[in-house]
């Protein structure tokens, strides 16, 4: 009962983490039951379960914000199922002995993408038309095969290549890639249920990671809107990296005063990770209150201290004279 327990509160936590930065549920669940014993199979089987009931009630909570695109969710989750589903199979087919390294090897490379990502402000570029078909499939099929593969991968590779691409304001690409997320989960689903039969599904955790799941769900579509992700993706990282990292020595052998030696290189490029998020974050908040003030300053004409007409013009985009401001704007969008 109190692993069941913990499973939950799990399920909780991972779901405000994937709620906030649009990714981490399957990488935070996969880790915990990697790091407990469980087959790489059935801890992937197990989350995508529990995926399709909290991706659900996810994609809900999303949509009653206004955080989905849905010309975004249909071109990315058809082929992002289609790649679930070979991924699955894939690893169904492999060793346990095979699949492990495999799937921590997975999960260490997207927590270490993780801390480097959020380490630095993501700067957008300008909007250039809406996202098109050509792009989007090509990265729900990559996105899905990786996620079904390392057990969580759907978000890390989906919401950063949205974010960057600069068409979509950050919370509806994570509301879209939750969303769209409904199908490759269940698309995994079934190919782990050709793969390895009912017997392969923990069904005892898929229902504790589901109820946390569910219960966290509308308060992470909620909190996408004022939580920081900078720290939230830097902090999640280093948990994954350092986790993995075990099962990696395990296979490779690593022995002796090496695992020490390995933990303690790893935690400082965590808290490096960490202060950089941390210094991202201000900077970002300074800009912001720097795009406030000259908004503030162009926005009476009448008050006192007003700018003149030759100043707000100095604020418009595409000013030369603004060019600080302008970035500015960049990391404070970047923020939201």
């Amino acid at each position: 009962m109190r692993k069941l327990l913990v499973l939950a509160l799990v399920g909780l936590a991972a779901q405000l983490v994937d709620g906030a930065l649009g990714m981490a549920y399957g990488l935070t669940s996969s880790t915990l039951l990697l790091f407990a014993g469980v087959a790489p199979a059935a801890a992937s089987a197990s989350v995508h379960l529990a995926e399709i009931g909290t991706t659900l009630a996810a994609g809900v909570a999303h949509w009653r914000f206004g955080n989905v695109d849905w010309r975004v969710v249909a071109r990315i989750a058809v082929p992002g199922a289609l790649g679930a589903f070979a991924g699955a199979t894939f690893l169904s087919a492999i060793s346990t002995e095979s699949a492990g390294p495999w799937m921590a090897g997975i999960l260490f490379v997207l927590g270490a993408y993780l801390l480097v990502r959020f380490s630095r402000p993501l700067r957008p570029r300008a909007a250039a038309g809406g996202l098109r078909g050509r792009f989007l499939g090509p990265l729900g099929l990559v996105a899905g095969f990786v996620d079904a593969t390392g057990g969580g991968g759907w978000g890390p590779v989906a919401t950063p290549a949205l974010l960057v691409s600069g068409r979509l304001e950050p919370r509806k690409v994570i509301g879209s890639v939750d969303t769209a997320e409904f199908v490759v989960a269940g698309a995994a689903s079934i190919g782990f249920l050709i793969g390895l039969g009912s017997q392969g599904f923990l069904l005892p955790t898929v229902a504790a990671l589901l109820v946390g799941g569910l219960i966290a769900a509308p308060v992470a579509a909620w909190l996408v809107r004022i939580v920081p992700a900078q720290l939230l993706g830097a902090a999640i990282g280093g948990v994954i990296v350092l986790t993995n990292a075990r099962t990696l020595m395990r296979a490779g052998e690593l022995g002796g005063a090496a695992r020490p030696a390995v933990y303690a290189l790893l935690a400082v490029g965590w808290a490096v990770a960490l202060a950089l998020a941390v210094r991202a974050l201000r900077r970002t908040r300074r800009a912001r209150a720097t795009v406030d003030a000259v908004l503030g300053t162009t926005g009476d004409a009448g008050s006192v201290g007003a700018a003149t007409p030759k100043q707000a013009a100095s604020a418009l985009p595409g000013s030369p004279a603004n060019a600080p401001v302008q970035d500015a704007s960049r990391l404070a969008t970047a923020d939201r």
